[in-house]
């Protein structure tokens, strides 16, 4: 059954643009793009604005209704693709379902219903999450995030379902105490010991529903990030040192003087790197690892970010049109008339897994962010190609995949998740 408007949120006046007009059009489009068939967007696209209930039916011409900092627009919903070379590229796409609720207490049980929903929708148990609710959803909880979801979108009608939680709901001074009892209840017992150090804790991720190895993730926050930092941080993944100083380069581009810590090295000191630490059963090290470069705050505008992007799906071997066209489905606008369309680019490595390589895609609902002119056009050039396993595609498979280092949530207008 298709929501209806709720309290507070208005009507429309006929022919007015929603939200849910704006996202369901993105969606179909994306969905056409990767080659979902219609019947599985069309569900997919109603279990998403089903979650969002009313606010679906608020006009675009209203500001947003909270100050999510899911996206620098503050727009609830996210896309991402991910290309690697052993499947098809991915869509997934990203939600806060309490996003019209300005109390997070009410967000927080917006997004628990929202999940219930989809369980006894797809027929998955909610038992791991229920287990964290009084770490996660505390009486006074505090920061704006209480609860978003993910949907892995597959053929078939049947997503992978993904959660994910705020460490810092009791305050941030408790999310290493809260993250390291959330992985003790989880059955990790080990596993807080083996993140790596962090600056902040700002998610932590369950898999539910149909996963084949069910994760959970740990997101650590990582300011002034250098490329040799980055390297330090996946000490068992099986990342290559060469393929992850080339992603840091390739995906933050010439960073500027200013953009340099005092011995001059080359550093991320505008919105931090974030990395993903996941877990899966019977591991006591981490299982896979993820690193995040928020690359809409090092470039000048989107043209620029899609073709750092393109660089690293070429040096993989991966088709870069896909994501091509994946722009233009969410956007008529000029690439170079604005930045942040490409929010993240990420390295992903999974246990016994190619590399994977994902974009996230910002909904633009409400707002493009302008080019940053303090970036001169086509001042970046890809980095001096290394041979690595970046560049063995399909022979990259039997490699051991590394654990993830996670982003922190400073609650500000610049701390965006991803």
């Amino acid at each position: 059954m298709t929501s209806l408007p709720g309290p507070g949120i208005p009507a429309t006046s006929p022919g007015e643009t929603t939200l849910g007009d704006h996202v369901l059009g993105q969606l179909r489009r994306l969905g056409a793009t990767v080659g979902l068939s219609e019947a599985d967007t069309e569900l997919y696209g109603q279990v998403l604005t089903d979650s969002l209930a009313g606010a679906a039916h608020r006009p675009l011409s209203l500001p947003p209704a909270s100050p999510t900092f899911l996206s620098d627009d503050r727009s609830p919903v996210e896309f991402s693709l991910a290309s690697a070379s052993d499947a098809a590229p991915a869509l997934r796409v990203l939600v806060e379902p309490g996003w019209a609720h300005s109390d997070t207490v009410e967000s927080g049980r917006a997004g628990l219903a929202a999940i219930r929903a989809m369980g006894a929708r797809w027929g998955f148990a909610t038992d791991r999450l229920d287990a964290l609710a009084d770490l996660f959803f505390p009486a006074a909880p505090q920061g704006p995030l209480a609860l978003w979801y993910a949907l892995d979108l597959r053929a078939g009608g049947v997503p992978g379902v993904k959660v994910y939680l705020n460490p810092s709901a009791s305050g941030p001074e408790s999310a290493a105490r809260t993250v390291r009892e959330a992985l003790r209840r989880l059955g990790y017992g080990e596993a807080f010991e083996q993140l790596p150090p962090a600056a902040g804790y700002p998610f932590l991720a369950l898999d539910l529903g149909a996963w084949a190895s069910p994760r959970v993730k740990v997101y650590v926050r990582h300011p002034s990030m250098s490329a040799d930092d980055a390297c330090a941080l996946s000490r068992t993944s099986g990342a290559t040192a060469a393929d992850i100083r080339y992603f840091f380069h390739a995906a933050a581009g010439s960073l500027t003087p200013s953009e340099r810590g005092g011995d001059d090295t080359p550093r991320l000191v505008r919105r931090p790197a974030l990395t993903c630490h996941s877990f899966t059963e019977g591991d006591s090290a981490p299982s896979g690892f993820t690193l995040h470069i928020p690359v809409r705050d090092y470039v000048r505008d989107d043209e620029e970010a899609l073709a750092r992007a393109t660089a690293l799906l070429t040096r993989a071997g991966l088709d870069p049109t896909v994501l091509n066209r994946s722009l233009r489905a969410l956007t008529r606008r000029t690439l170079a008339d604005g930045v942040g369309l490409i929010a993240y680019l990420a390295l992903v490595y999974e246990r016994n897994r190619p590399p994977r390589l994902t974009a996230y895609l910002s909904s633009e609902a409400y707002r493009v962010r302008p080019p940053q002119e303090q970036y001169p056009r086509g001042g970046w050039k890809p980095a001096q190609r290394t041979r690595s396993v970046l560049d063995l595609g399909h022979q990259a498979v039997g490699h051991v995949s590394p654990h993830t280092a996670q982003k922190e949530v400073t609650w500000s207008p610049t701390a965006s998740r991803s």
